[in-house]
């Protein structure tokens, strides 16, 4: 398969490069046991030094829809309905792929409510626009090993964005092939709630590796979510899973204790009903929503907290299906 390179054996010591299709490998760890002990067990052999790296696979675009140049994968993050905890799934999604050493960008698709600036520290940051030979180009922000692009960083803070559709698809399209994203293994496009204009315009136009879609156990929430996940079958988008957002309360002063504030058990059943698979359950967490209203994701900020373990866990299934997928 080509995965294993560069092979130098001295004196008993083999050492040679295993090649993986993404650092966020969910059988990283067992496979490179796996090649030691195999090695060890050769006559003669006395050491075994594995280096690791990855080359995340291109994307292959449609005859319909047209790449990003340098851009490997594109996952939007999506959900029915609001205020399940979409932009929260998306921001830790994309600096969690980012933590495995992946080059990864994230587009806040959400116009009307860009908040993916606050979550990310950028609140205050202003982008810049870049004269190339091809026009201006948008210079991406940066923190937390990601670049994002967001309407928040080109309007005032209580601006409202007063815009019809076709002025959406505009800007969208301008988020997508006007920005200098440079090299990046993952795109990740935190979408708006529901499934109207921006939706369609990022699946029609450009080649989605997998969408993801985020809700939480609550019977009104899973309506919705159903809604947004049929419209990417019938986009023939590949849905990656369901994320169950705010699973359950952890209170802080009592981390033993679990509270079904949403219910329980919905993002599981309705996975099973419609055949895609549970990405993972994310607890809700105090620390979670002061990591977003601070600039600092839970996976950066509390990396050892159940909310975060979740997450990384959830970005390292995604990365493994759309690196299965390619």
């Amino acid at each position: 398969m080509n995965m294993v390179r560069n092979i130098k054996i001295c004196d008993g010591l083999v050492s040679f490069t295993l090649l993986l299709t993404t650092n966020a490998y969910p059988l990283r760890e067992l496979i490179i046991e796996d090649c030691q002990k195999i090695v060890e067990t050769l006559p003669g052999v006395t050491d075994v030094v594995v280096e690791v790296t990855s080359e995340t696979p291109q994307r292959k675009s449609l005859p319909d829809r047209t790449g990003i140049k340098g851009i490997k994968n594109i996952i939007a993050i999506s959900s029915g309905k609001g205020g399940v905890g979409k932009s929260t799934v998306a921001v830790n999604v994309a600096v969690a792929l980012a933590q495995t050493g992946a080059k990864v960008g994230l587009l806040d698709a959400d116009i009307y409510g860009p908040n993916d600036p606050t979550m990310l520290g950028l609140a205050d940051t202003q982008i810049y626009v870049d004269n190339t030979d091809k026009g201006d180009a948008l210079e991406p922000a940066f923190n937390h090993g990601v670049k994002l692009v967001s309407m928040g960083f080109l309007i005032d803070r209580d601006q409202p964005v007063i815009w019809r559709g076709p002025m959406l698809n505009g800007i969208v399209r301008q988020f997508l092939y006007q920005v200098l994203w440079g090299e990046l293994d993952y795109l990740i496009v935190d979408m708006p709630p529901g499934t109207g204009d921006t939706q369609l315009t990022l699946s029609q136009a450009v080649p989605i590796a997998g969408a993801v879609i985020v809700t939480t156990p609550q019977p009104v929430a899973l309506l919705d979510s159903r809604r947004g996940l049929h419209m990417f079958k019938q986009m023939n988008i590949n849905v990656l899973g369901i994320v169950e957002n705010m699973s359950y309360f952890i209170p802080p002063d009592m981390p033993e204790k679990h509270y079904d504030i949403f219910g329980s058990g919905g993002g599981e059943r309705t996975a099973t009903e419609l055949g895609v698979p549970l990405l993972g359950c994310i607890p809700l967490e105090i620390s979670t929503r002061l990591g977003s209203d601070n600039g600092v994701p839970i996976v950066v900020g509390e990396p050892d907290s159940p909310s975060a373990k979740a997450l990384k866990d959830i970005a390292l299934i995604i990365a493994g299906k759309v690196s299965v997928a390619a």
